[in-house]
């Protein structure tokens, strides 16, 4: 999947990947077969090692290949994710590489954008996951990392898995936050808006694709304004912009399993079997994976209307500093039960927990509430989330109600986090309202329809 992007750091060595060093030993080529996916890679041969040219062989991309036909299922990968309609699925993405997103030192960029990206997105209008080179894993080791992506996993970003499911995040993807690897690269050959976090072109070789998207693609400056700037690349991006990358990616899309169960036939010296076509592993359907935010959560509210009920909600994971939001009227903040800094409970004007309902070790809701109740008296509402949309609510006044949205057009369920169901339903009760039966809760350009139920504390 598109070697040969780096270049020593010699001004006058071979490009990584094509030079003698890797290809030759005592002067005759290691491998029978050097696959490339395009002929711009033979001419590089070519030119870097001539006498491993004779063993080159143009077989496609079978990563790119895979990608292509799962194209059609974006929608699925999109709720796979969490992904909510209206909400804008953001993947940062890093090699491995001194220079790289993820990098060494200064030039670690990944450290700042992950506080940046709770901070300053709307927790509702974006959603966050990060694909992490393996070598990143394996190099640091996986407990260092998950420390370091701790504070932006509770504030709802997701780390993917590094070896599974990344093709389809990047099919799912809104926007790629990237650098010089390949799994950018790819994010622009399917058409993605991409903004480059880091792209240090000292490290690549001019003439290779990878060097050309960083010439096409926008780059992220320190001074950007975040929110701005990734809506500024998706709503600014022309379908085809990385048509020509897209065409070195692969000479032969599509036809990589051919090409290369041919090839192996061959150097077997056996006869490939003509009674079943040569075929891919399709990408899987990735496991649900919403946004879990155990981090404090700072909400903006406004009552947009009375008759029928609807509030507007933006709420703000972890935030650096206090948000500011056009038209809000009111702010709360919401404390998950899992939070890392209990002590927050104490002042929380929500306190929130996921689960199931039956889970005999904390519920049934309703108990759950009443202990939460109890032991924090400043809380205004005790919630507990049982499923993608829906969660059981004690009052302060211990009135228990059940929040529950409508299904889309499609009957399938809202996805929208259920805690923003909550927090609009503190709003209006806290403008001095009675409990409604229905509430329109509007996230950024989406309106959810609510039903509120009253349940008796034995259910």
């Amino acid at each position: 999947p598109l070697p040969f992007a780096l270049a020593a750091p010699a001004a006058a060595a071979p490009v990584f990947g094509l030079g003698p060093e890797w290809l030759l030993h005592d002067g005759r080529p290691l491998a029978t077969a050097t696959v490339l996916s395009h002929p711009e890679q033979l001419r590089r041969l070519r030119a870097a090692c001539p006498e491993a040219a004779p063993t080159a062989v143009l077989a496609g991309d079978p990563c790119y290949d895979r990608l292509l036909e799962a194209l059609p299922h974006r929608d699925r990968f999109r709720r796979a994710f969490g992904v909510a309609p209206g909400q804008r699925l953001v993947v940062l993405n890093s090699t491995w590489a001194p220079r790289a997103l993820f990098g060494d030192g200064a030039e670690d960029r990944l450290s700042w954008l992950l506080s940046r990206l709770t901070s300053e997105l709307p927790a509702d209008e974006y959603r966050t996951v990060a694909v992490l080179h393996p070598n990143i894993w394996y190099g640091h080791g996986p407990g260092q990392v998950r420390a370091w992506l701790e504070r932006a996993r509770r504030a709802g970003l997701t780390p993917v898995d590094p070896l599974e499911d990344w093709r389809q995040a990047l099919i799912a993807a809104d926007c790629v936050i990237g650098d010089h690897g390949s799994v950018t690269y790819y994010a622009a050959a399917i058409g993605r808006p991409v903004l480059l976090g880091s792209f240090p072109e000292a490290d690549l070789d001019p003439e290779s694709p990878v060097a050309a998207l960083g010439r096409a693609a926008p780059r992220l400056r320190a001074s950007d304004d975040l929110r701005r700037r990734i809506a500024e690349v998706i709503e600014s991006h022309v379908p085809g912009t990385f048509a020509d990358l897209a065409e070195l990616t692969s000479s032969a899309p599509g036809r990589s399993a051919a090409l290369l169960r041919r090839l192996l036939y061959r150097i077997m010296e056996l006869p490939e079997p003509s009674e079943h076509p040569a075929l891919l592993g399709r990408l899987p359907l990735p496991a649900h994976q919403p946004a879990m935010r155990t981090a404090p959560v700072r909400v903006l509210t406004r009552v947009v209307r009375v008759d029928p009920p609807e509030v507007a909600v933006v709420r703000y994971a972890d935030p650096a500093y206090e948000p500011e939001e056009p038209g809000a009227d009111a702010a709360h903040t919401v404390v998950h039960e899992e939070t890392s800094d209990v002590s927050l409970l104490e002042n929380a004007d929500v306190i929130l927990r996921d689960g199931d309902p039956d889970d005999p070790r904390v519920g049934p809701p309703a108990a759950w509430a009443a202990e939460v109740a109890a032991r924090y008296p400043h809380c205004g509402l005790a919630a507990y989330l049982t499923g993608v949309d829906r969660g059981t609510v004690r009052t302060r006044g211990g009135e228990l109600l059940r929040l529950a949205a409508v299904p889309g057009g499609d009957g399938r369920p809202d996805i929208c986090d259920p805690a923003a169901y909550v927090s609009g339903l503190y709003a209006w009760l806290g403008d001095g309202h009675g409990v409604p039966d229905e509430l329109t809760v509007v996230t950024g350009v989406v309106r959810h329809r609510v039903v509120v139920e009253r349940v008796a504390a034995s259910r």
